[in-house]
């Protein structure tokens, strides 16, 4: 018999309609117990919130003359009434809201068959959500089989049905992480099973987020409580405080240690790698099903197996020092991890820090919460204003980025060549050239070969002193670097400035331009700008702003001298409010100078070693701690902003170079090409 299927309507809502329903499937070998736990199901949670189906049912209700006209089909036929069964389902929860559990088969496989008949379809692999696989030992199924009355089960082996059981397995796992459908294997507990359903069926990502909130304002209040915390270090744990990935070495464990790993694990590989490396990403879906992967484990190993993986692990013995000398300056921290957060807590605690740092972190369903990229971005946020604390982040990966971006300060964590995240070095010059972030880069161990290059991602010290002066101050210790080395507009200006023909007045025009380009161009960029009013050339009656430098009035533009007066002049150009000195030395800035101030601009033509720049430097420090140096020039020697060169070692808070080119030529000008000289023309003189 078979039914003519070419005239069946859809029923179908578009998808772009209504908003994706949550479809649970709960599969199984057949003669499991889905039938009997669908019942036990529906009367722990009640029909409120979900909706109940065996598979077979809808089907039987669809088709004209109900299972047997159905049984009688050929397969192509089957499958399109398998079809029209999900679809229905669908369209029933989009309707009610409410959340469809239904019970499946995805293979039928008798034994005296050499190949298994599928009875998932492709409607299935957009239609469900999660599937949830009943992981039941053979022998019971088979026993189940033997005395089921109510229907005819042929007889198969044990054997067989582990061999069944574990195609299904690994067939689902494959199928959904492709299609992105959230799978677990569970056992045939009612209540495991109910809490797992409630939890997907509240725990949206906007819920995750809101508890997320919810732990760090009781983290905040658990260590100094409102109000008194006014700094605080956000740290990511895996490969930032220690060297290695936590999650690798617990899936390593566990393949080496369960004797059905592969069973449970997909071949016993690293299941995260290739979670996060398929078509889940990063998403918060994608950390959904790592913690379904975890919730897979048996709960006295999962303890077990993070008690080995924290004693096998060891915190770089400078972050040690500078959380110990954090919690004596009052400084709070707190490590808020995509991983396990019960292996941080037991990492700390083995290294004497719990009392005083705190974990926000997930790992299993059970624990109620999903850190992700966007959520450690979003707590550091929440820190800032709602708590309104100075936030120094430290992070290592593109995961990290989002939170680094929104820190006070951003500290990018590197380590060895061989535990660093390819990833990172692309999406971390994107997010300096293109995303305005400002960040320093610390070595773990000391010897790890920098990123990028210390220019664009200068080095900083963790275990300086001036570094935890600068947290307890609530100032950044970083240096802002920046150039237009290889911008065009520098390339135009560059050849007046290195013309041996071009000299006195019309060398001073080329240094001008170059002052008031810089200004504009980075200075701007480093200080930010205000809105005022200007009249508008269409008459009074129509309103416009102007913009300028904000605070532009309180901005002190030093010319060092001589050399530095034709730039400094340009630079005063682009800033027509702000006062203007001469300076050969130091001492000739004096404290009513910059007392009023708040920034300071320092403009010469070349700095080659920066002793003088340092000099200057120093000396304004004493008259004014906290308040922001800037340094223009024409060129800077690359070598003096190098680790261990003289403008890398300013014990300043916050400073910033701006140059037209940054050189690697060491070449320092005398007699009749020193830029002073060329500048006046007093070359006759040397």
């Amino acid at each position: 018999m078979s039914c003519h299927i070419d005239n069946i309507p859809t029923g179908r809502i578009p998808a772009s309609v209504l908003k994706k329903p949550t479809v649970v499937g709960l599969y199984g070998v057949s003669g499991c117990g889905k039938s009997f736990l669908l019942k036990e199901l529906k009367e722990e949670l009640g029909e409120q919130e979900f909706d109940y189906h065996e598979g077979a049912a809808v089907i039987s209700r669809l088709v004209p003359g109900g299972l047997s006209a159905f049984q009688k089909m050929e397969y192509r036929e089957k499958t399109v009434w398998r079809e029209r069964a999900i679809d229905q389902i669908q369209e029933d929860c989009t309707i009610s809201g409410r959340v469809a559990l239904v019970a499946g088969h995805f293979m039928f496989w008798d034994e005296y068959d050499k190949t298994p008949q599928l009875g998932w379809t492709e409607h299935d692999q957009t239609t469900f959500t999660h599937i949830l696989y009943l992981h039941v030992p053979p022998d019971v199924i088979a026993q189940r089989r033997m005395n089921d009355s109510n229907r005819a089960r042929s007889s198969i082996s044990d054997e067989h049905l582990r061999k069944w059981q574990q195609a299904e397995c690994d067939q689902l796992r494959l199928v959904c992480l492709e299609h992105k459908i959230l799978f677990s294997i569970v056992p045939p507990s009612r209540h495991k099973i109910a809490k797992l359903l409630r939890n997907f069926q509240r725990n949206t990502e906007e819920y995750n987020l809101s508890c997320a909130r919810d732990r760090l304002d009781e983290v905040v209040r658990e260590v100094a409580g409102p109000g008194k915390l006014k700094t605080t270090l956000v740290m990511d744990g895996d490969r930032t405080l220690i060297a290695e990935d936590t999650g690798a070495l617990f899936w390593r464990l566990f393949n080496k240690t369960v004797k059905d790993a592969t069973e449970n694990t997909g071949g016993g590989k690293d299941p995260l790698k290739e979670l996060f490396s398929g078509p889940f990403g990063y998403s918060y879906a994608a950390f959904v099903q790592a913690a379904l992967l975890y919730e897979e484990v048996d709960e006295k190993q999962f303890d077990d197996f993070c008690e080995e993986v924290a004693s096998a692990v060891t915190v770089h013995p400078e972050f040690v020092s500078l959380l110990v000398q954090a919690a004596e300056c009052k400084v709070g921290a707190v490590i808020i991890t995509c991983g396990l957060g019960l292996i941080w807590e037991k990492i700390l605690k083995k290294t004497g820090l719990s009392e005083t740092v705190k974990v926000i972190g997930g790992g299993r369903i059970r624990d109620h919460l999903i850190i992700t990229g966007e959520v450690k971005a979003a707590l550091v946020a929440r820190l800032r204003t709602a708590h309104g604390m100075y936030v120094c982040a430290f992070g290592d990966s593109v995961l990290d980025l989002p939170m680094l971006k929104g820190a006070s300060q951003a500290i990018v964590v590197v380590g060895e060549e061989r535990h660093r995240s390819h990833r990172m070095d692309d999406a971390l010059l994107k997010a300096i050239d293109d995303e305005g972030l400002q960040a320093c880069q610390v070595l773990l161990p000391k010897t790890a070969s920098a990123r990028l290059d210390v220019v664009k991602l200068p080095l900083v010290s963790i275990t300086e002193g001036r570094f935890l002066d600068s947290l307890v101050s609530r100032l950044p210790c970083r240096i802002h670097i920046l150039h237009a080395t290889n911008k065009n507009p520098a390339k135009l200006l560059m050849s007046g400035m290195r013309d041996a023909r071009v000299a006195g007045p019309a060398l001073r025009e080329v240094h001008r331009r170059v002052g008031w380009y810089l200004t504009t161009e980075f200075v701007s960029e480093l200080i930010g700008l205000e809105e005022y009013p200007i009249p508008h050339v269409q008459g009074p009656q129509t309103q416009a702003n102007g913009h300028r430098l904000r605070d532009e009035n309180r901005i002190l533009i030093v010319a060092l001298m001589r050399g530095g007066e034709p730039m400094a002049l340009g630079v005063s150009e682009a800033l027509p409010l702000a006062p203007f000195l001469h300076a050969k030395y130091p001492e000739d800035v004096e404290n009513r100078h910059v007392e009023d101030q708040k920034t300071v601009i320092l403009v010469d033509s070349v700095v080659n070693s920066g002793k003088t720049v340092v000099e200057f430097v120093r000396h304004i420090r004493k008259l004014h701690a906290t308040i922001r140096i800037l340094v223009v020039a024409g060129v800077i020697q690359a070598d003096s902003l190098a680790p261990g060169g003289a403008l890398a070692q300013i014990p300043t808070t916050e400073i910033g170079f701006i140059s037209l080119r940054l050189s690697d030529n060491k070449f320092t000008g005398k007699g009749t090409t020193d830029t002073g000289n060329r500048l006046f023309n007093t070359t006759y003189l040397q």
